[in-house]
């Protein structure tokens, strides 16, 4: 486990894999497999359906009960490695950098 400076509640941007240049809030962070739950927040999201407004979509089946008689199918976040997201600040900060030398 690598120590990190990212924490339940932060405002992150996820810099590499499927879905880069995605910003959320993290909702949960997953000690053990150095990676967080990253809830969709930026504007792209709201008119979206389901599957798409999530940051990084995981199929979940429901198994049959009362409540679900005919069981289901259920969009999930999935988790991103901690090395894939940054802080909106050090990302707004890097991203005004580049623009300065550019």
């Amino acid at each position: 486990m690598s120590k990190t400076d990212i924490k339940k509640g932060d405002e992150v941007v996820v810099i590499a894999g499927s879905a880069r240049g995605r910003r959320g809030k993290i909702t949960k962070v997953l000690t053990k497999r150095d990676s967080v739950v990253v809830e969709a927040t930026d504007e792209r999201a709201a008119e979206k359906d389901d599957r798409r407004r999530l940051v990084k979509p995981v199929l979940h089946y429901l198994r049959k009960d009362q409540q679900n008689p005919q069981g289901g199918l259920l969009w999930l976040e999935g988790p991103v490695h901690v090395s894939n997201v940054m802080k909106v600040e050090a990302y707004e900060a890097r991203a005004a950098k580049k623009k300065k030398t550019a």
